[in-house]
């Protein structure tokens, strides 16, 4: 695994990037400068950007997010979200009905799919988008997920991600009550990193903004999920280039400076690898 100091270095091997989001660009409270004119740099150089994000929500208001936060328009092309992969597992099934786990402010996922909402002793499957607070933990679930796993519900999660650094903490994301689910031996339905469909999307929604097919060759993923950015990469068969900070922090340094070695350590106990290893995106 090289360790790369700047984007710079890799303009000419590639055409694309498929770039992770939260930890990686901003952290849900501010942009990550450096990291956004390393993506404009690029986008200057004649290459592409799709911003690929596990986040629980269609990509509608996702624009207006990132202006919010200082993400420039000039940083991206066309952004991908989990919640738009996960619609068409969602509308499969309308009109359920589902028993919703989630914050009131994801409810543009839901909108316009026919699903009715019920109790869970009545519902037909489990849907969720994260959890119902920030303050809550996948403990709070564990007697939701024993009786829908008694009733052999599936699970759809709009989110595979376990951990978001939201600011200077960690909050926990749907996929971590998905993990827990699985554990139980409950059926889990997911369409994010690192799951196919979200790279399917991806796929087509580059081949529009390129006005051609891209070879894999010529796409990097960038993330610092090892269970979902680079496992999603790995199963694509795609360079990838491994923010080490992010959901991390500064775990994986040594004397206040990035520690390849124990990067390695931490995609090896995930059995993912990364061709690229940076601390953080410039």
């Amino acid at each position: 695994m090289d360790v790369i100091v700047s984007m710079d270095a890799l303009t000419n091997r590639y055409d694309a990037v498929f770039c992770d989001v939260w930890g990686v660009v901003h952290n849900g409270r501010s942009a990550f400068a450096d990291a956004c004119t390393a993506l404009t740099r690029f986008r200057e150089a004649g290459k592409h950007v799709v911003m690929l994000t596990n986040i629980p929500k269609p990509r509608g208001p996702i624009p207006g997010q990132f202006d919010r936060l200082g993400v420039p328009r000039s940083a991206w092309d066309v952004i991908v979200t989990s919640g738009d992969a996960i619609r068409a597992e969602l509308a499969a099934r309308a009109p359920g009905p589902m028993y919703k786990i989630g914050p009131a402010h994801d409810h543009t996922l839901w909108e316009g799919l026919g699903l009715a909402q019920a109790p869970l002793t009545d519902a037909t499957f489990v849907a969720i988008s994260g959890l119902n607070s920030d303050d809550e933990t996948p403990q709070d679930y564990a007697e939701v997920l024993q009786q829908a796993h008694a009733r052999d519900l599936e699970l759809l999660s709009a989110n595979p991600d376990i951990v978001v650094r939201h600011g200077d903490k960690l909050v926990w994301c749907a996929g971590a009550i998905a993990r827990d689910y699985e554990a139980l031996g409950g059926r889990v339905v997911m369409a994010g990193k690192p799951h196919a469909p979200i790279y399917a999307l991806a796929y087509r929604e580059l081949e529009s903004v390129a006005g051609r097919a891209v070879d894999k060759a010529r796409i990097l993923c960038i993330g610092d999920g090892p269970g979902t950015d680079v496992a999603g990469a790995n199963a694509q068969g795609l360079d990838c280039l491994f923010i080490a900070a992010g959901i991390h922090g500064e775990s994986l340094w040594s004397d206040g400076r990035l520690d390849p070695a124990k990067a390695e350590q931490t995609l090896a106990a995930e059995k993912v690898r990364a061709k690229f290893v940076m601390s953080a995106l410039r």
